[in-house]
């Protein structure tokens, strides 16, 4: 019996270190806003077209593929149409060059309608573009400006988008 109890243990001390590893090194990325605007709602649009936030940190338990965030003024469709529109994919990197990249955008039908800008934390700390007007040069104007987009090869990283 006690051979048994042993074994048993044994086999719950491994699953719990295996457990307990996996939540450790569980993917994770915060999106956070930070506006300075006197007006307009931060949004964060999933590239299913779901809301995933409306102002507050987004947590994304797993890579975010395709998101879209802009300051909705009124103006701007559900999928930024109208506005400046930051694009991102934030996932751990599995493959040299294959981590997160973020961009701006103003290719049509997205158009410069307040200053956006983004920058990595937790990781390539301060990388990232600022949009300060209709003339930006950091943003993708044709979809073969893939010059302005910001890589990062990081694990866990996050991002932080300010307006105004």
């Amino acid at each position: 019996m006690h051979a048994l109890y042993r074994i048993f243990a044994v086999l719950a001390l491994i699953v719990a270190c295996v457990t307990a590893e996996t939540i450790l090194t569980a993917e994770k990325h915060v999106v956070s806003f930070n506006n300075k605007c006197k007006h307009g709602i931060p949004t964060l649009i999933s590239q299913k077209g779901q809301v995933l936030s409306t102002g507050g940190s987004y947590t994304s338990n797993g890579p975010l593929i395709g998101a879209i965030a802009y300051l909705q003024t009124g103006s701007c469709g559900l999928n930024g149409d109208h506005c400046t529109t930051v694009e991102t994919t934030l996932k751990n990197p599995t493959c040299p060059g294959c981590g997160s990249s973020t961009d701006l955008t103003l290719i049509p039908p997205h158009t410069f309608s307040t200053s956006t800008g983004f920058s990595y934390k937790n990781g390539c700390d301060g990388q990232g573009h600022t949009c300060n007007n209709q003339n930006c040069p950091y943003a993708f104007r044709h979809p073969m400006d893939t010059w302005v987009q910001v890589a990062c090869q990081v694990d866990n990283v996050n991002l932080v988008i300010t307006f105004c």
